[in-house]
């Protein structure tokens, strides 16, 4: 009995102190581990507001699609904490990178590292899912595979957030491949076509200094400038991309797809 009262005092412990180290959002995104270079653009990216509409909880499984440089990861790393666990579903392009970032810091311990083209999970295990700036990359047939993959891997009413330059309604798709931008309506039908229910949009990472008509698309703008020299004030001061900011819902009633 006194075997049993002292295992339960030093698991009651361990949990109090896990939490009292655990960062909070913001002390996440405050942290020292993050580089310097990507704090910069926490301005254009809004990630506290941005996670919050997502409605992230530190204990949750969450699965980030195509972290590519792990800009969002250093935050999220941080953040999620036991019994939380983080998925990365990485794609090919920074594969080798982002294995080396997450070698780099103990913080990346708990991150796993699966293939974007996988099944990412157990079926309905995952609480959120999240993807930012990566569906011009995914136009056609595979945004709809990995749209389907997300949903099957969240539970029932799971969440599947969604950050995207956001192309002027009406854009075809011949454009919105070649200049980057995506319209709402677009990520919106593929979403509900593979059984996701719209919840919440919203305007934290709108840019109306944004165009949306320039020579080199959404790589005209900070952080890309891909015409060097060439106007670069002007792109500066428009700043980063205008971006849609969309909440799906997995509805807690099964739907076959």
């Amino acid at each position: 009995m006194k075997k049993l009262l002292l295992l339960t005092i030093s698991l009651i412990t361990l949990s109090f102190l896990s939490n009292t180290f655990a960062h909070d959002l913001k002390g996440a995104i405050a942290s020292e581990d993050r580089d310097p270079k990507n704090t910069t653009r926490d301005i254009y990216r809004n990630p506290y507001k941005t996670l919050s509409f997502f409605k992230i909880k530190s204990d949750m499984t969450v699965v980030e699609l195509n972290p590519g440089g792990g800009w969002y990861t250093e935050i999220l790393a941080n953040y999620i904490h036991y019994p939380g666990t983080l998925i990365a579903a990485q794609g090919s392009y920074y594969a080798e990178n982002f294995k080396k970032k997450m070698n780099s810091n103990p913080m990346y311990g708990r991150v796993e590292i699966v293939g974007l083209n996988s099944n990412l999970a157990e079926a309905n295990t995952v609480d959120l899912v999240m993807t930012f700036r990566n569906l011009h990359n995914w136009l056609g047939p595979q945004m709809n595979d990995i749209f389907k993959s997300t949903f099957i891997a969240l539970k029932p009413g799971g969440l599947f957030g969604v950050v995207e330059h956001r192309a002027k309604p009406g854009t075809s798709m011949e454009m919105m491949k070649k200049s980057g931008y995506v319209t709402e309506e677009y990520a919106i039908t593929v979403a509900t076509k593979n059984g996701f229910e719209l919840v919440a949009k919203s305007e934290i990472n709108a840019n109306p200094k944004d165009t949306k008509d320039h020579s080199k698309g959404v790589w005209t703008l900070p952080p890309r400038l891909r015409l060097g020299e060439q106007d670069r004030d002007k792109y500066i001061e428009i700043g980063e991309s205008d971006r849609m900011t969309l909440l799906f819902r997995k509805p807690p009633v099964p739907f076959k797809l």
